[in-house]
């Protein structure tokens, strides 16, 4: 009887998915985002000292520099799907291969710059669990070549993937449920502390150089540039927030467009966002304007020159739109039924002036905290997405016999109970412990109405100022 081993495999091998590379156009869109940068990084000094010529052949030979260099990058650049990963080769001297298993994928972001849009096409950004920054950019692939890839790693990472039979920045399907008016976006953005005071900044230097005498290119363009660079941030959200969009895709889900310069579009499922902040700045309050954000998680930091990623969910809106959003975004939330309780009175010697303006308190669904006197700001951070809860004394608290509750999220953010009396700040923990616990094993929104559990088995009303802590009179 003879020893034979398994038979040989008949089949031909299966073949493995040749490495692909970017869009050809791509080093010349990098080269020109990089060429932007060193221009800015010359002063109009600079441009006074050397003179136009020498000035503009230093940024020709600069920009051919760049183009070489990112030529060489694209070429050595390519991606591959192998099973359930990502692989993305770069680099000429020193070579760089990345696997990005699909099953830690969070999203996939679809970007469309200003010359990606002149020229047809899109930039992809993944975003995987635990990742500081977007993981391995694909810039750039043709809007085509974008959509299909997002769709494909979306499914390979078991995350169901929008239809985009309407383009691959509106997913047919959405249901519509907020769009941004253009027009109350740019009058919210004069209605910010830069637009207010730019006018007495330029009177201030238009008295100067007119009691001085001297009006030079060089003082004027300085002058300019940093007048500019005053209304930088305003200016940057009206791009960013133009014409955002808001629908509801596949029933639950939230679709996210916007943008003028750069467009974005984004997929975010409820059970990613770790809380949703309600912002009342000063000068919006006579028109009863508020914005909405979001702690989404799994999405990368802060972008440079940016605010966040992707945190938006409502720019500019008044109460009945943002109690539909929230709605949206935390199921079973309505915003204008969340009741707070302040601080008791001897934590006025810690905040003598805003004491009124700072409170805690528990809905069915979340945790509420408010704060801000000038800008008046409220978190919501469901029970199911808390991660820790702490108890934080300092030495001052601890003369008074006060203590501030943390509840934490993924993303790193909390909602905060601050200076409550000690016994009710650790009950706060433990009530927030105990409805985690049970949040976790109830999807938010589903319940309900009528009372919600207290630590010593009594029931409280959902919309309860504050419970008593056991031993408490």
């Amino acid at each position: 009887m003879s020893d034979t081993g398994p038979p040989a495999p008949s089949g031909p091998a299966p073949e493995i998915e040749p490495r692909r590379r970017l869009h050809p156009l791509s080093p010349l869109l990098k080269g020109a985002k990089s060429i932007v940068v060193i221009v800015a990084a010359l002063s109009w000094q600079t441009l006074g000292q050397i003179g136009p010529t020498d000035f503009a052949l230093i940024v020709l030979a600069l920009a051919v520099g760049v183009v070489i260099f990112s030529a060489v990058g694209w070429w050595n650049t390519g991606y591959h799907v192998v099973a359930r990963e990502l692989r993305i080769t770069e680099g000429l001297v020193w070579r760089r291969n990345r696997a990005i298993p699909l099953d830690r994928l969070q999203a996939v972001e679809l970007r469309r710059p200003l010359l990606a849009q002149l020229s047809g096409l899109a930039e992809l950004r993944l975003e995987v669990v635990g990742g500081n920054k977007a993981e391995a950019p694909l810039a750039y692939l043709t809007v085509r070549d974008a959509a299909t890839l997002r769709e494909r790693l979306l499914a390979l990472s078991g995350r169901a993937a929008p239809v985009d039979t309407a383009g691959p920045d509106q997913p047919a399907g959405a249901a519509p449920l907020y769009r941004v008016r253009n027009h109350d976006l740019l009058i919210s953005q004069l209605l910010t502390p830069q637009a207010i005071f730019l006018p007495f900044g330029v009177a201030w230097v238009a008295a100067q150089f007119l009691l001085e005498g001297s009006w030079t290119f060089i003082g004027i363009a300085s002058t300019v540039t940093a007048m500019a660079g005053v209304l930088l941030q305003p200016i940057r959200r009206v791009l960013r927030d133009w014409d955002f969009q808001l629908a509801r895709e596949g029933g639950e889900r939230l679709v996210l467009h916007y943008g003028l310069t750069e467009t974005r579009s984004q997929v975010v499922p409820p059970r990613r966002v770790q809380a949703v902040r309600v912002t009342w700045p000063f000068l919006w309050r006579a028109k009863g304007w508020m914005r909405l954000r979001m702690d989404i998680a799994g999405l990368s930091g802060p972008d440079p020159g940016d605010d966040k990623s992707s945190d938006r969910l409502m720019p500019v809106g008044d109460l009945p739109t943002a109690r539909a959003l929230v709605a949206a975004a935390l199921p079973g939330v309505d915003l204008a039924t969340l009741a707070t309780s302040p601080p008791p009175p001897r934590a006025r010697l810690l905040h003598p002036f805003g004491l009124r303006f700072l409170g805690a308190g528990l809905a069915a669904d979340v945790f509420v905290s408010r704060s801000g006197r000038v800008t008046r700001e409220t978190t919501l951070i469901p029970y199911a997405r808390m991660q820790s809860v702490r108890v934080v004394q300092g030495p001052v608290q601890r003369r008074l016999g006060l203590a501030t509750v943390y509840a934490d999220t993924a993303g790193g953010h909390a909602g905060a109970a601050h200076d409550r009396p000690l016994a009710e700040a650790y009950a706060i923990a433990d009530q927030l412990a105990l409805r985690a616990r049970r949040a976790r094993a109830t999807p938010v929104g589903a319940g309900g109405g009528g009372a919600s559990p207290v630590a010593d088995g009594s029931a409280a009303p959902v919309a309860e100022t504050f419970w008593q802590p056991p031993g408490r009179p």
